[in-house]
Order: structure tokens, then sequence, then C-alpha cells
């Protein structure tokens, strides 16, 4: 019956077309308490998932198989929840089912996500899809992968090979399971955003001793014929002739550049009981129309004639000075289009941090293999970002420590070359700190302007080449900065690069000079020429306000790294092309 059941009879519960499920997943409680309490919201989007498969196993003797795929979570903990199941296609190897499933995309979050596809026996058609019992039904195969590998690919469909349970601790070559297709789709219906002046003209006076104080207000309908308002505007005091300011309505806001709106004009009064002046009824695309042909609308005014309203033509109309859409892409839009995070690490081997021999070091490297403030900054960031680039190839620093026979050096390569500074991967990273910890000796003071220029030189010639790039800086310090101004004036010229600066603080210094970079509370950095800085580009963390464990420093270290690199792309107009 190929791949629509639509219409087969008998009340086949499993064997349906099924609206989306929508799951956030498990939030960290101590991520959201951070975040809000320091004003920072992080990146949530809808992402609906959908399903296709190839060369499924035929495991009925009379038929071919009647797939369905069952989505899970894979928790930190190792629990594995299920969240999802499409409906059952019949009598097929080559399946695409109708039902989606839609999750919450965090950037800040690996989201591990495990699919299990199942042959339902022909006795169970009959029972609804939630009431199967899985263990009743014959695996056809199962696969893996993290929701960022999905959106990070360039049509945001992922393959991935099919495996059996039984056959996973062995070789699997023998046995072929097929391949499951898993495509993302941002759910939204439109990112045009309509820009629009308005105004009137001759306006009827609603009050008595001076002209009427207006104001607009833009209401959609819905199909039930009730008007739900969207946006208003601010009120001009004694005008009739108002020109409001700019008004901004994204046109999934409003349901489509068709659908109809009612614009009310409002005589402002301080009691809450506004008088109507007049009103019209327009989609976007009537006032797009307006402004193209310079043309008023008449207002009308709804007034009781006998025992019915007749809409009574006015004088004053409505008129639009500026009409424009303009498309807001979003972060998922420019992976879409090729672009990539690039992680660089610069990791504070200063004196003050301890002997790394002795376990009272933050360096301290532990025998049985549990992970010190450094290595989990390390590893929590990387975990995240690995997937957003896609050589996994690293640029890792040190500064505050003097290699061997050698002055004191700011920003030494963390691999021990003097000709190039990167390593592969994060488990790349983590065999040079190691190593460097042996081979260099800690010395100070803690400079932070070396790397980050460093850093700067980096994505600059990126840019000058033209590079799908933005990259990434994670400082790790234990230790107060000795140069804030250099650092500043360091930070100023970074701010016009692809660059955003994450910084952990380790240990327990004063780090009140670290909330001065971090320009979360609106206060821009200003350099010692007297620039300032065009975007915040730095995040700081404390590592002990977060103690609940490395995933809520990551999510409160990654929060705001979407809207950096957002800011960056819109203010320079550069599009993700797809």
């Amino acid at each position: 019956m190929g791949n629509c059941c639509s219409d087969v009879g008998g009340g086949m519960a499993a064997v349906s077309g099924a609206a989306s499920s929508a799951a956030t997943g498990n939030q960290n409680d101590a991520v959201d308490m951070y975040l809000r309490s320091h004003g920072i919201h992080g990146l949530f989007s809808q992402i609906e998932l959908s399903f296709s498969a190839t060369s499924l196993r035929d495991r009925d003797v009379f038929s071919k198989s009647d797939p369905m795929v069952v989505v899970y979570i894979k928790e930190r903990d190792g629990a594995i929840n299920e969240v999802f199941r499409t409906e059952v296609v019949l009598n097929s190897l080559t399946p695409t089912w109708i039902a989606k499933y839609t999750i919450t995309y965090h950037f800040e979050v690996v989201q591990n996500l495990l699919f299990k596809v199942f042959d339902v026996d022909t006795q169970y058609h009959n029972v609804e899809m939630k009431m199967l019992k899985l263990e009743e039904q014959q695996s056809l195969g199962e696969a893996c992968c993290t929701l960022s590998e999905i959106v990070t690919k360039p049509n945001r469909s992922l393959t991935l090979d099919l495996i059996r349970r039984e056959e996973s601790v062995s070789s699997t070559h023998s046995q072929h399971c097929g391949k499951l297709t898993v495509h993302a789709e941002e759910c939204f219906s439109s990112k045009s955003t309509a820009d629009i002046i308005l105004r009137c003209i001759d306006l009827e006076s609603k009050d008595l001793f001076s002209k009427s104080d207006p104001f607009l207000v833009i209401s959609k309908l819905v199909e039930s014929g009730i008007s739900i308002p969207v946006c208003k505007t601010e009120v001009l005091k004694n005008d009739h002739n108002p020109t409001w300011k700019p008004v901004f309505l994204n046109i999934q806001q409003v349901g489509s550049k068709d659908s109809p709106l009612v614009i009310e004009c409002f005589n402002f009064n301080s009691n809450g009981k506004h008088d109507l002046i007049g009103k019209v009824r327009k989609s976007l695309a009537d006032l797009e129309k307006l402004h193209l042909g310079r043309e008023g609308e008449n207002l009308y005014l709804p007034t009781l004639v006998g025992h019915n309203y007749e809409n009574k033509i006015l004088n004053s109309k409505l008129l639009v000075d500026k009409f424009s859409e303009t498309a807001q892409h979003t972060f998922l839009d420019y992976l879409a289009g090729g672009f990539e995070l690039n992680f660089m690490v610069a990791i504070d081997f200063t004196a003050s941090n301890g002997n790394p021999r002795l376990p009272d070091s933050l360096h301290y490297i532990d025998p049985s293999g549990r992970l010190n403030a450094y290595q989990k900054a390390i590893y929590g960031v990387g975990e995240v970002l690995q997937f957003y680039d896609a050589d996994r190839r690293y640029p890792a620093w040190g500064f505050g420590a003097r290699p061997i026979d050698g002055p004191v050096s700011h920003c030494f390569n963390l691999n021990g070359s003097s000709n190039y500074c990167e390593v592969q991967g994060i488990q790349g990273i983590m065999m040079a700190y190691t190593s460097a910890l042996f081979n260099v000796s800690l010395a100070g003071p803690t400079l932070f302007g070396h790397v980050i220029n460093r850093a700067s030189v980096v994505a600059c010639d990126s840019l000058s080449t033209g590079a799908k790039k933005y990259f990434v800086l994670l400082i790790i310090t234990d230790g107060v900065i000795t140069d804030l101004q250099e650092t500043k004036d360091a930070l100023v010229k970074a701010s016009d690069l692809p660059l955003s600066i994450l910084i952990v603080g380790v240990g327990g210094a004063d780090f009140k000079e670290m909330e001065i970079l971090d320009a979360d509370k609106g206060e821009r950095l200003e350099s010692t020429t007297g620039c300032i800085a065009s975007r915040d580009i730095v995040q700081f963390v404390p590592f002990r306000d977060v103690q609940s464990g490395e995933i809520s420093m990551v999510g409160a270290l990654l929060a705001e790294l979407p809207t950096q690199f957002l800011t960056y792309m819109r203010r320079r107009d550069i599009k993700p092309s797809t």
C-alpha cells in the first residue's frame, strides 16, 4: 500500500497520520536560574523532525515490513526516555512517515537522540499507537545522534546507518539494516517583518476644548470573527494630522500578508475609555498598495441607524508613508548556509594556580580521572561547539608561564610548537594542556591582551578570505587581570570582528573586574582612544557560582553566543546564502 495509509478502513489506530508531538527535553534548573538572575535568555528554537528510511529489513513472510519510528531522549545520567512515536506505514521498506516530532533546540546543550525502528505485527494494527507494547514488535534497527548534528547539515538532513542492538557488540558488516534519514525544519511560517509608517489626515475632534490625542491599534481577525490586538502606536497629543513612529509587524504574527487586519484610530482618555475616531480594514498587502499608489483610505465609523449599524464614511484618511519587508534570518539559517563556529582556547598558567603536582592545585591532574576545573570548562564548552566546526582543529594557547629556558610568555602555543597553534579535537586540547603543565614553569602576571589580540588576528585573517566562520575564544583563568585597560582596548577592536569571548573564572579570586568586561548591564567598553565597542562580545561566568555541575556553567557561558553571532551578521548585512 505504499506510504499512505489514509484509505485503510477498520479504524486502525496505530496506522495513521498523527499530529506533531512536542517536547522541550529536560531543562537544567541551575542553568535557567542562573540565566534568569543575570538577565540572560538562551536560544530556544522549535524544530520539527521528519523521518524517512531506505532498504529496511523485511521481517514479514507474506508481505513487506510495517515500520514505525520511536524517538527517545538520552539524558546525561544515562536515562533513556521515550518521547514520540510515528504512525505505522504499511507494507514498505522505503517509508516516509507523516507524523513529525517537535523538539525545542537548545544551542548550549548537547541533546542526544535515539531512534528505533520497529516492524509492527499485523495483529496489532487495530491497537492505539500509544498502547503498542514495543517488546512485542520486531526491531528493524536503531541509530543515535545529537540534534546539533542534524541542524548543522547544509540541508538539515542527516542519514544514519541502522544497526541491530544484539549485533552492535559484534561486527555488523555482514548484516544490512538500512538507513534512517532525519530532516529538521525550523518552525516558522514566515521570517519576514513589515516596517510601516502610518499617518492620518483630517481627524475629527473628540475633545471639546482641544484637538484629539490619537493613537492606532492594529488587530488581526481570526476565523471566529474576533479581533486580536497585535500592535499599538504611541499617543500623539493635540494632533489631527498625526504621523506615528514606525511599527514592525512579523508576518507570521498576523497570519499572512493577505490576512485581514483592522486598524482603529482612538482618541486617548486618561480614564481608559478611549473614543473610537474611525477605522479601516486592510491586509498588509493592501497597505503596501496604498504606499505604492500614494493614496489614502477613508476611515469609517460604525454608526447606529435605526436598529442596525452602518459604516459612515469619514473625511479622515489613513496614509502609508513607508512599507518595506525585511527577512530576519535565524541562527539556524546561517548554519544551513554553511557558517561554522570555530573554537579556540587560552589557559591561565600563572603561579597563583598552585603547583600542578600537588592535589590542592587548580591544575592538579587527578590519577583517578576526575577532571579539574580547567578540564571541565574545556570539555564542557568543547563538547557543545565541536558540532559546529567541520575540521575540529582548534587553536590552543597558554599564558602567564615560562617555557623551558625562555622568558615569561603571555601567549604560547599549547602544543609546544613554534610554528602552529592548532590541535585535533577536544582530546587534543586535553593532551596538549596536560603536556604543557610539565613543560613550562608557572609564573605571571595575568594578562589577557596578548591572547585576545592573537585570536583577533585569526578572526581577521579568516574575514579577509571571505570564510564563513565565526570564532569563539574560551579563556580560563584563576586570577585578577593586571592589564585591564589593554584588555579593554583589545576587546573594543575585536568587537568589529567575527569573534566572541567566553571567560571562566576558577578558584576563589575576586572577579569584579571580569564583570566590567562583560557588558551585560549595558555599559559598553571604551578604549584608551575613546572608541566604544560596537557590540558586547564577552560572557563571564565564575565557576563557583555554578557548582551544581559543568552543564550549568556551559549553559550560562553559551546562552548569549547565538545572539552575539546574529548581531554581528545583521549589522554587516551578511546573509546566509543557501
